[in-house]
């Protein structure tokens, strides 16, 4: 009797979502818990993220309890190897105080290096483990979670490990990245001027010097490209100055900002966009159907970004080009596919409707209903009998 009344007066305990460091692991979390809440009120959401300020920074406005997690990622470099040990059996004890504390019923593992401890932590406690996969190639910390999850779900096909996961779902969008309204609505809201067609400009949550780099020598060299254009550019955690300063020499409308929480108010006033190919960007710009050149992450030694975007850009319904890091060298393949699409407004109209005709995906309800299943079995499993 005490054991159902302290259940009814404090919930059945908690969904934990476990990963962090970028967006990509942040955004699809959120969007999976704003289906919870809907769906299961009755149990608690807390995010073990990383201890980045970007984590702090979207989790601030979800409404959803989140604890940082000491974590560093892999590398078999001695030195950081000896602060990936530290930080992992840290983040474990953290993670271990967090789930008893919050009487954690399911993980919902999202990818990242913060995934590796927390998962490592639920096995320990037997608390079942819910591995969503975001990337088009299974980082490692998925696959070290993978030996021991209760299930696997992906996001996208993974055709490097075609049996990693037991179904592909589709990419969880939280709300606030997508789009509704008009574009005009959007636009204003954003402080942007009505009567122009709009670029939109993002390297994701971490921005990209690469991109901006691009844009500065674009702005010199292809000036006639961006007539009857305002770009909203989205920096990230660069110097906004000079790049405010290559839109002011160049006599160019545009808005630098570092960062918009409501992604979808600036997918609907985009007319086509350049953006970074992370996992969850490509679902954004797909949803939205806003034509995107798409710049995989080039720092990656695998480029596994591209797997992201190609599908994609197979179909004509994006563009895919390596981002070669120097601007110079970027203009003639990232530049040229920017100024084509900004200067044809045929071929764009033509994406935007291939786009906009394609089925719409509610992959974050799907997830949250296999977690809340597997948080109420194990609720069931833990009760006395």
């Amino acid at each position: 009797m005490t054991s159902r009344a302290t259940e009814s007066n404090l919930g059945l305990g908690s969904i934990v979502f476990a990963g962090g460091g970028t967006g990509g692991h942040i955004s699809p979390g959120i969007a999976i818990a704003e289906q919870v809440a809907e769906l299961a009120p009755e149990f608690e959401r807390v995010f073990a993220c990383s201890t980045r300020a970007v984590d702090a920074r979207m989790l601030a406005h979800v409404g959803a309890a989140f604890v940082p997690i000491t974590a560093e990622g892999l590398s078999l470099r001695p030195t950081r190897l000896i602060r990936f040990a530290r930080a992992f059996l840290m983040g474990r004890a953290q993670s271990r105080r967090l789930l008893v504390e919050r009487r954690a019923r399911v993980v919902v593992a999202l990818g990242g290096y913060v995934t590796a401890p927390v998962a490592t932590a639920a096995n320990a406690l037997g608390v079942p483990v819910l591995l969503v996969n975001l990337d088009a190639t299974p980082g490692k910390a998925n696959r070290l979670v993978a030996r021991r999850a209760a299930r696997i779900l992906t996001a996208l096909p993974t055709p490097s490990m075609p049996s990693f996961a037991e179904r592909v779902v589709g990419m969880p969008i939280r709300r606030a990245a997508i789009g509704d309204g008009t574009q005009a609505e959007a636009r204003e809201r954003l402080g942007l001027a009505p009567g122009f067609r709009t670029l939109l400009v993002t390297g994701a949550s971490q921005g990209a010097a690469s991109l901006n780099d691009l844009l500065a020598l674009l702005l010199q060299e292809e000036r006639p490209a961006f007539s009857g254009w305002q770009v909203l550019h989205l920096v990230g955690n660069a110097d906004r100055a000079p790049v405010e300063a290559a839109y002011r020499a160049a006599g160019v409308r545009a808005s630098v900002v570092p960062f918009v929480h409501e992604m979808g108010l600036a997918w609907r006033a985009a007319d086509l966009s350049l953006s970074r190919a992370g996992a969850n960007s490509v679902a954004e710009a797909v949803h939205n159907a806003v034509p995107t050149v798409f710049a995989p992450y080039p720092y990656h030694a695998d480029l596994h970004q591209r797997w992201n975007a190609e599908p994609y850009a197979q179909e004509g319904l994006a563009v895919l080009a390596d981002d070669l890091i120097d601007a110079q060298r970027n203009r003639a393949t990232l530049g040229k596919e920017l100024v084509g699409l900004m200067t044809d407004d045929a071929r764009r109209e033509q994406m935007r409707a291939q786009l906009d005709a394609r089925p719409r995906e509610d992959a974050a309800r799907e997830i949250a209903r296999v977690a809340i299943d597997m948080a109420r079995a194990s609720l069931v499993s833990r009760r006395p009998s």
